[in-house]
């Protein structure tokens, strides 16, 4: 019968007292660096192709092109580092990668046709290195095998707070330095400088030694989990989960920004929304204080149901005063349950899948906020702003919904957990 624990060390290592020991202090700095290309490539791009074929709309659908060649081939290197490792699967991407930026910075203002621009940008979204996912499960290894046992169960609750809190850092600066780099310099300028930002960071994330954790050798080869098991319903559960926080951030930021246009304060929809990401960053660091007896699954249902209270708020504000309040809110709300998101996929996945679950999560998050983002403006140009307002609402009570059915499968498995010892206790 196969298990559906995360992967277990070939071989005793020495242990310290804190991951920063065992990961090292350079470790750190380069990984989060290394976010930085991903969280530029969609405005990056966005900015580059409207600037060089002067089209919103053609400039619109290559972001989506990006999230898209990302989301579909994001698990598949997951899969690939599982099997392999991860020092070759990131150095290749990353190359190729680069690669890509700069020709699009090329090819953006060639005489070539349209197609070309979408097709480098599915490339670039295809090669873009999952350094989040990726770093979630070094440092997940370390933990599990590296750490005193007393001290793993809060150094992880406190290594997912910190990786979502680098994240949703990453993509709220990252948009800021492409609007630096375009302003002061050309429209390509972006691009360029996410290349080399992939060369030089993404390297270093590659070369790391945490990089050769695990690697499988003809010696002690992969020792993986059927397939099958990442079809299992406590793994689509959570999967379900990312692509609902997907759509919510896709909605949340369209709607706020197509609201604030008709009121003629676009100018600070992106304010507005780092109201959100403010709280969502402190709550998310903030994971660490929650007593152990608050579990992960009472932890999403909780939190869930105040981005989903947030949302309701959202919907009926009526002024910038009561946007600015229920993104505060939904911020409380919405960084806890991406950590318990990420912490229930390391406690979950299969035996030898564990890069691959953590990269289902974060391609189903990129699926959820490209269609949610396409999906708002549309209606919002369609059916209006205040309909579009709503949407949010209906994205997080998608989160809420795969908190429900993640605390009933939790209920049936203690059910059959406690089934299964009377048989035992019956038999004896």
């Amino acid at each position: 019968m196969s298990t559906t624990r995360t992967d277990t060390p070939r071989q005793s290592t020495e242990q310290t007292t804190t991951l920063r020991a065992a990961a090292g202090a350079a470790y750190f700095p380069i990984a989060f660096i290394a976010r930085f290309p991903f969280a530029m490539m969609v405005v990056g791009t966005l900015t580059l192709v409207v600037a060089a074929r002067d089209s919103i709309a053609l400039g619109g659908m290559n972001s989506a092109v990006l999230g898209l060649g990302s989301a579909l081939v994001g698990p598949l290197l997951g899969a690939a580092a599982d099997r392999i490792g991860q020092r070759r699967v990131i150095l290749l991407a990353g190359i190729l990668n680069s690669l890509a930026l700069m020709a699009l910075a090329w090819v953006a203002f060639s005489p070539l046709p349209d197609v070309a621009v979408l097709v480098v940008g599915f490339v670039i979204g295809a090669t873009s290195p999952q350094i989040g996912p990726f770093s979630r499960t070094r440092l997940v290894h370390l933990i599990r095998t590296r750490l005193p046992v007393e001290r793993r169960a809060k150094s992880l609750n406190a290594t997912m707070g910190y990786e979502s809190a680098a994240d949703e850092t990453a993509f709220v600066f990252g948009p800021v330095v492409v609007g630096l780099l375009a302003t002061t310099m050309t429209a390509a300028a972006p691009m360029i400088g996410a290349a080399l930002l992939t060369l030089v960071f993404v390297t270093a994330f590659a070369l790391h030694p945490t990089a050769s954790l695990d690697v499988p050798t003809p010696e002690a080869p992969a020792v993986q989990a059927p397939p099958a098991e990442l079809r299992r319903p406590r793994i689509l559960v959570i999967v379900a989960g990312a692509l609902g926080v997907g759509l919510f951030f896709g909605t949340v930021l369209t709607s706020l920004t197509a609201f604030l246009a008709t009121t003629g304060e676009a100018d600070s929809a992106g304010l507005v929304y780092g109201v959100m990401g403010v709280g969502s960053t402190i709550l998310a660091l903030s994971i660490s204080l929650f007593p152990e007896r608050f579990r992960l699954t009472h932890r999403w249902l909780v939190f869930s149901a105040l981005m989903l209270a947030s949302m309701l708020g959202f919907g009926l504000a009526g002024g910038l005063g009561g946007l600015v309040g229920a993104m505060a809110v939904a911020g409380i709300g919405i960084g806890p349950t991406v950590v318990t998101l990420y912490s229930l996929a390391a406690e979950r996945a299969p035996l030898g899948r564990s890069a691959t679950v953590m990269s289902m999560l974060g391609s189903a998050t990129i699926v959820g906020q490209s269609a949610a983002s396409a999906l708002t403006g549309a209606v919002a140009d369609g059916a209006g702003v205040q309909v579009a307002m709503w949407l949010p609402a209906g994205a997080a009570t998608v989160v809420v919904l795969a908190a429900l059915v993640n605390a009933a499968l939790g209920d049936a498995e203690a059910v059959s957990a406690r089934a299964a010892r009377s048989r035992r206790r019956v038999g004896a």
